[in-house]
């Protein structure tokens, strides 16, 4: 008999899932890198100091935890571990240390309002941009084909929540009259491609060309094949140009754009020269832009106003930045892994010749390549010749920036088509290279690079479903000096999938927001610190578009109670971390939220944490009806509500009366009077105040 072999999608009309959608997404909104003993923070009011750690003091009898933060000079600042959340990380995208600033000086005073006219003039060039955008005439893509349909199930994979997102924010935009300008950012092999390739499909499918455009000659190959694969079954001529190809090659490529017999090309900054010309130009897409000179972005600029473009960057766009950005630069990200990814094992350690031979042999054997990585061009061929001497069967190659471009080329695409084993290198391979089969990486003096270096080099490993190895090492008996130290052990601590969103990505964060900014606010950003930066842009954004909002009324409560997380109860690392939870409750359902977890995972709460988180619950509760004060005088308790607060005055002065409390008025602004029981509060007195509150609204 015969035998048909039918797929799951010919049977059920779809693709069949394992029911895996992708990891857990990389960033979670408004998380923040523990603070830690050492590390430089940044006080909205009182500018940078250097967190000294949490310190127990008992005033009058009530005891609290204060997180302590020196300025300069010996002035020291106690912040209520409750209101932990008012420091920020200083962060700046440089290893150079920031100067203190000085208590009660007009030092930081003076620096803010510097930023803030920087960032002012920044919010109205984005906006000025934004209303010429909208007002521009481009090209509306039809909706999908059934084409378009067959194209996407091709696809292998399962998407991730995140690029269906994505994929549905580029089509909404090709097929508006505007021209589509988006931004499309994700970590290393989250599924960028496939967004381009989806809306490269629906431009072909309008019968409009599409130019691809990359920083270098490898990317360019690198895409022309996936391209060229996933195209193969339609009838659509993908090229390629770069400076590499012969003059009659780059002639017939060339001809064939002006003609239009070519509806994709992939190419460098060829593209970009004056004898390009295209028969009905529809999309650019462009691969990490930042990489490009001034007068390629200058001719970027013009080709905006044009056609469609989509700009895919690997290089993180901060989750601050995204949100203050909403609206002017229109961007998609993808945070969430690919379900098969594993995280890359990481090693710092002594260099060690039996090591390096053990760990290149093993990859060799899997059928795998190996990075070598030594930042230095002068003796790495020396190097190259040591590790020909130590694994003597392996293929071993060396390249550096300084070779001519030619000669440079050929060798990484000899490396890509697995002509070598092993390629010894300097950084030149951090930017780019996606090669699934080198999951092993060795870096030669680790402690030289910095933080985004080696962070970048760790990423052009482990990009596919195969276990891979990183190997940081530093000379042995070598002393390494502070900074150095803190940079491998960050690289070594955020070993995991993601760990972007925590410090090792912090300063390439900062390099992402200045691929958006211009590197001229960079003086800026390092003078305030960044968070405080993208709050101050997103709040000049607001009040330039008439629609700024009124800003929410932090409640400050300053009860004689004893609140703090006791010794014992989580390691005293976590401490900090607990009250940045709390402190980061913004409404009574995010506190009851975070005593939840809490109580999961470590028992319940003893009496001072209760309190704790009693005092966090009445807060969350004050904010929502815009009370300015919750504090204690003698025998009553004073609530003060914000000047022209809209609670009806009948409604206060029902409920005040229920409560046996007194109400007062002066002109716009009410302040309640309740009874107080007790010297200090309990668990119990803080519950009848939020009673007081809820019952309010």
């Amino acid at each position: 008999g015969r035998l048909v072999l039918l797929t799951a999608a010919e049977v059920l009309g779809r693709r069949w899932s394992l029911g895996l959608k992708g990891g857990a997404p990389t960033q979670e909104v408004g998380v923040q890198p523990a603070l830690r003993p050492g590390e430089y923070v940044v006080h909205p009011d009182h500018g940078i100091g250097l967190y000294k750690g949490l310190t127990m003091l008992t005033v009058e009898g009530v005891t609290r935890e204060y997180a302590v933060v020196q300025y300069a000079g010996e002035d020291r600042l106690y912040v209520p571990a409750d209101q932990v959340g008012i420091l920020q990380p200083y962060l700046s995208g440089e290893e150079t240390t920031p100067r203190l600033s000085h208590l009660g000086s007009r030092q930081w005073k003076r620096a803010k309002s510097r930023a803030l006219e920087a960032v002012r003039e920044v919010a109205v060039d984005l906006l000025e941009l934004y209303a010429a955008r909208e007002t521009a005439q481009g090209y509306a893509f039809s909706p999908d084909t059934p084409w378009q349909r067959e194209f996407e199930d091709a696809f292998p994979y399962e998407e991730t929540p995140d690029q269906l997102r994505a994929i549905a924010e580029v089509k909404a935009d090709m097929e508006k009259p505007r021209p589509m300008d988006r931004l499309l950012c994700g970590d290393v092999g989250y599924g960028k491609t496939e967004v381009a390739l989806r809306a490269a499909f629906k431009a072909v499918m309008d019968h409009k060309q599409v130019a691809v455009l990359v920083p270098t000659t490898i990317l360019a190959q690198q895409h022309y094949r996936t391209f060229k694969e996933r195209f193969a079954p339609y009838p659509v001529t993908v090229a390629w140009l770069c400076r590499f190809k012969s003059p009659a090659e780059q002639r017939a490529v060339i001809r064939g754009l002006k003609n239009g017999t070519i509806d994709i090309v992939i190419g460098t900054h060829r593209l970009l020269q004056d004898d390009v010309s295209f028969a009905d130009l529809g999309l650019v897409i462009i691969d990490e832009e930042q990489r490009f000179g001034v007068v390629q972005k200058e001719k970027l600029k013009l080709l905006r106003r044009e056609v469609d473009v989509l700009t895919m960057t690997a290089t993180p766009i901060p989750r601050t930045l995204y949100m203050s950005l909403t609206g002017i630069r229109d961007t998609s990200l993808l945070l969430t892994p690919p379900p098969d990814r594993l995280p890359v094992e990481t090693y710092v350690m002594e260099e060690n010749p039996v090591l390096i031979r053990e760990a290149i042999r093993r990859e060799l054997a899997r059928g795998g390549q190996v990075y070598f990585v030594y930042n230095r061009v002068v003796g790495l061929g020396e190097v190259a010749d040591r590790v020909r001497a130590l694994v003597p069967e392996a293929r071993v190659v060396s390249a550096h920036g300084q070779m001519p471009d030619e000669k440079l080329e050929r060798v990484m695409l000899d490396f890509i088509d697995r002509k070598y084993d092993v390629l010894v290198a300097t950084t030149i391979i951090e930017n780019g290279l996606d090669i699934g089969n080198v999951n092993t990486l060795i870096v030669k003096d680790a402690d030289q690079l910095g933080l985004a270096q080696l962070y970048q080099l760790k990423g052009r490993v482990g990009r596919t479903d195969r276990l891979a190895y990183a190997y940081f090492l530093y000379q042995r008996d070598k002393l390494i000096n502070e900074g150095a130290k803190r940079r491998l052990q960050a690289i070594r601590d955020f070993a995991d999938l993601g760990a972007g969103f925590k410090i090792a990505k912090r300063d390439l964060e900062i390099r992402g927001a200045g691929n958006i900014l211009g590197v001229e606010q960079h003086g800026h950003i390092q003078a305030v610190g960044f968070e405080l930066y993208c709050r101050m842009l997103k709040e000049a954004i607001e009040e330039l578009k008439g629609k700024k909002e009124e800003a929410p009324v932090e409640t400050v409560v300053e009860l004689p109670v004893s609140a703090f997380v006791p010794e014992g109860y989580v390691p005293e690392h976590q401490k900090i971390e607990v009250y940045r939870a709390i402190a980061d409750a913004a409404t009574p359902a995010e506190v009851l939220a975070v005593a939840a977890a809490l109580r999961d995972r470590y028992g319940p709460p003893p009496s001072p944490l209760e309190n704790l988180l009693a005092v966090a619950l009445l807060r969350a509760h004050g904010r929502r009806l815009r009370v300015r004060q919750v504090t204690r005088q003698g025998e009553l308790y004073r609530i003060v509500f914000a000047p022209g607060q809209t609670l009806k005055a009948e409604r206060l002065g029902m409920v005040a009366q229920k409560c046996n409390a007194r109400l007062c008025r002066q002109k716009d602004q009410f302040t309640v009077l309740l009874p107080a029981t007790g010297r200090h509060e309990s668990s119990g007195s803080l519950k009848k105040l939020t009673e007081f509150l809820v019952e309010l609204g």
